[in-house]
């Protein structure tokens, strides 16, 4: 089955075609066929693809709007060799990346207008993302008609959370009246790096007991305990948390008001700080790039950089051990995303200390391992191991698109 996953945002289109079937997916054989990015919709598009393991082509097109995008995409997939696909009908099904599905949604779905009506109820507590995912699932309506579409949730996986770990300390009429509450974010990727994990130690879901920690420009960490998520560190939005790009994770709510008064922002201003000029970005000065500011730290010794540096692996450390507390112990720790699967100085700072736990890091292991792949980085002996798995939220879209259109289980 050729199913096109799409991930669509306020101006821009992420979408990967993938070929998959129950005995692919068990094999781990699905096929990337195509894949691209179509940024700065809504005028002169710049757009990237790629047809299997060629090398990446740039070009640009007048888009106006996200059905344009999508439709550019459908020419584009018909019009170029390899990508298996001559006709509209060679699609079989279009999976969708939906941010946010509330408390309604606790695994992907087979999208129905009652499906798409709760998305749409979701747009208060996601209203950069949510709106975009609902206009990417009409653009397919409009433009293929009622070919069977699937929405995979990033919050969907953590709505297994338990009241303790969900609720904040507010009037508990607060979370009846308006649902604020823990939701958490990365949930596709927490849950795929999971399901790799018991593949590659062949153990079964209930035997799945691991911290995953999805490492990017955004990051959070989550406790699998019996192979469900029973915390996670992005709360009712994805700022609360670990340190992130430009995202502060964790602060005291009350410099919110503080630095309103202070700095004569508003309220908005104030929210802007915190998610687009805080994390790395604010306290370096410099990048809220992870690779950059490693070479900068290494390079020049540039103080703040590394405290950057620094204060993002002890905030992760911190989710960690907070973690091994509540679950009575884990059997692994697992490092993804960007940061998590290719920055081994990052990994070997998070483990650094943890011997207490049982964690005995494997220098070696951590820094030969190569890109793209899996691996364990701690010695035999450790009685907690790290891992670097790399995360496929994209193919996780595509499986449980495939799967709800056959009726085969989900994962």
């Amino acid at each position: 089955m050729n199913v096109l996953v799409l991930n669509a945002g306020s101006s821009s289109l992420k979408f990967q075609l993938i070929r998959t079937d129950p005995a692919l997916a068990v094999g781990d054989n699905d096929i990337r066929l195509a894949e691209g990015m179509l940024e700065r919709i809504g005028g002169e598009a710049v757009i990237t693809t790629r047809v299997g393991e060629a090398a990446r082509r740039t070009t640009t097109a007048q888009l106006r709007d996200l059905t344009a995008a999508v439709d550019w995409v459908l020419k584009w997939l018909i019009a170029t060799e390899g990508t298996g696909v001559t006709r509209l009908q060679d699609i079989e099904a279009v999976g969708h990346r939906v941010v946010h599905g509330g408390e309604h949604f606790r695994e992907s779905v087979v999208i129905t207008e009652e499906v798409l009506a709760h998305i749409e109820d979701a747009i208060e507590l996601a209203p950069l993302h949510n709106p975009a995912n609902v206009r990417g699932i009409e653009a397919v309506r409009a433009l293929l008609g009622d070919i069977p579409q699937a929405a995979v949730f990033d919050t969907a996986f953590h709505q297994s959370l338990p009241e303790r770990a969900f609720l904040y300390a507010l009037p508990y009429g607060l979370y009846r009246r308006h649902r604020i509450r823990r939701y958490g974010f990365h949930g596709t990727s927490h849950r795929y790096v999971a399901y790799r994990y018991r593949q590659l130690n062949g153990v079964s879901r209930e035997q799945t007991n691991v911290i995953t920690l999805h490492l990017g420009n955004g990051a959070s960490a989550c406790a699998i305990r019996g192979g469900i998520s029973v915390d996670t560190s992005m709360g009712f939005t994805p700022l609360e948390g670990l340190i992130m790009g430009t995202r502060s994770g964790d602060v005291d709510p009350a410099i919110l008001e503080f630095l309103g008064t202070k700095e004569g922002l508003s309220e908005n201003a104030v929210l802007t700080l915190l998610n687009k000029q805080s994390g790395l970005l604010g306290i370096s000065g410099i990048t809220s790039d992870m690779r950059e500011l490693l070479a900068e730290a290494e390079e020049s010794d540039d103080r703040r950089a590394w405290l950057a540096v620094e204060m993002f692996a002890y905030r992760v450390r911190k989710y960690v051990g907070s973690y091994l507390a509540a679950m009575g112990g884990a059997d692994a720790i697992i490092f993804t995303g960007g940061i998590g699967e290719n920055a081994p100085g990052i990994r070997r700072l998070v483990l650094e200390q943890m011997e207490w736990a049982g964690i005995f890091p494997d220098d070696a292991a951590n820094t030969s391992l190569e890109r793209g792949a899996a691996g364990r980085i701690t010695t035999p002996e450790s009685r907690v191991h790290a891992w670097v798995i790399p995360t496929n939220e994209e193919l996780l879209i595509a499986r449980d698109t495939m799967r709800l259109v056959t009726g085969a289980p989900l994962p």
